[in-house]
């Protein structure tokens, strides 16, 4: 677990990715087939020296900044010991996240029991991510782009989109559920893609490691300087304008300091390894914007813990949220789900941005260049999707099982 010096930064090591927008995902020798799927050839894996072995820099070549999380270690030795036992081979359906066949059968029993016997709900809420994290790291090996999470021989669009650096005074926290990890339809993983792991930063909802990174960077930047994008109806928000105008107005310095510093959460390679720093003695606090990158169904849950933290805290009942203007995503026809507001995690990072560029206080550090780097990213994600779903025949419009107002 990490903790934060009072008097020194956090420093935690993260190795470097595969070249960036990479149409291969690094392999350490030559790759040898272990994994197998009914409706995929065979998957290749980075080589271990037992065939389940996941290293730090294979999981954070999938977007994390964190250390490997012990729970999801703990999983796949589960799975490696289970699949010995058994003498029943692991295979993966064409979603590549769910295990199939008889070992699916039998290791289904087996971790459904593991849950029932957890009597703590924090406990069981970290078991069911971990699983969840696991199978999909081991489903998606030599499949996925480790970049942009699309079938690696056929879709991987890392070579159209292009990178633009956020001007430091905002940070985004990419909130996901384990559901959505590695989901080839995902939009919040453009986000640090596009603008990089220092500028927008994935954290995995019940993975201790993550949520304890996200959680000490916005202690140290306070409770003023942290908002969530979180539209839901029922939930009492402010406009950006509102939200973040109040904040530099009720601090003095925050437009002659503020905007000027070094970052709170800094991001250095260093011979062959990057190192993260997270200190609490920098001259200005960045504003951190959680964005919940989850289904529908399963926000509420994600912004419910939220609350939690939030309450633990700083003793308050509820965390901020922020409203956008925001018209449709063109994304919308291609979710499985619906939103209240038609919207996916990248145009809201969009939305955000647009708002803030217009604001005086904002004008001068080319949001827009973001705004625009990153709906072009979304255009080619929704361009490759289509192509996909055309060149398997199924169809590229949503069917209508909502009421109207709903979709």
């Amino acid at each position: 677990m990490l903790s934060v010096s009072a008097t020194r930064p956090l420093t935690f090591k993260i190795s470097p990715p595969s070249p960036a927008f990479s149409l291969r995902t690094h392999m350490e020798s030559p790759p040898r087939t272990h994994f197998t799927s009914a409706s995929h050839s065979p998957q290749t894996n980075p080589d271990t020296s037992d065939g389940f072995t996941i290293t730090l820099q294979e999981w954070q070549g999938w977007g994390a900044v964190s250390p490997l999380p012990a729970k999801v270690v703990e999983i796949v030795k589960d799975l490696k010991l289970l699949e010995k036992t058994t003498e029943v081979q692991m295979s993966f359906s064409g979603h590549r996240g769910k295990l199939e066949g008889d070992f699916g059968m039998q290791e289904n029993k087996k971790h459904r029991a593991t849950y029932q016997a957890l009597g703590d709900s924090e406990k069981k809420l970290q078991f069911f991510s971990a699983r969840q994290i696991a199978c999909r790291l081991l489903g998606s090996r030599g499949y996925l782009c480790q970049k942009c999470w699309l079938p690696l021989e056929e879709d991987c669009m890392c070579s159209k989109v292009k990178p633009s650096s956020l001007w430091h005074g905002i940070r985004f926290w990419l909130y996901m559920h384990p559901k959505d990890f590695l989901r080839q339809n995902n939009t919040g993983k453009l986000l640090w893609q596009v603008l990089g792991v220092e500028s927008a930063t994935l954290c995995l909802y019940g993975i201790a490691e993550d949520e304890e990174i996200m959680w000490n960077a916005c202690k140290i930047a306070g409770k003023d300087k942290v908002w969530c994008l979180y539209p839901n109806k029922n939930v009492a928000t402010k406009s950006v304008q509102d939200a973040v105008c109040q904040e530099i107005s009720a601090d003095p310095e925050c437009n002659t300091t503020m905007f000027d510093s070094s970052p709170l959460l800094s991001v250095q390679l260093r011979g062959d390894t990057y190192i993260a720093s997270l200190s609490q003695t920098n001259e200005y606090k960045p504003l951190n914007f959680i964005l919940i990158d989850g289904t529908w169904s399963n926000s509420a849950a994600m912004f419910n813990r939220l609350k939690e933290k939030t309450k633990s805290v700083w003793g308050m009942e509820d965390l901020p949220c922020i409203s956008l203007s925001a018209g449709v995503s063109t994304m919308h026809k291609l979710r499985p789900q619906p939103s209240w507001d038609r919207t996916c995690t990248a145009a809201a990072a969009i939305g955000l941005l647009s708002e803030l560029q217009v604001l005086p206080q904002f004008s001068s550090y080319g949001l827009d260049k973001q705004n625009e780097a990153l709906e072009n990213a979304v255009d080619v994600l929704l361009e490759a999707l289509t192509a996909r779903r055309l060149r398997m025949g199924r169809s590229i419009t949503r069917r209508l099982r909502h009421s109207s107002n709903i979709c």
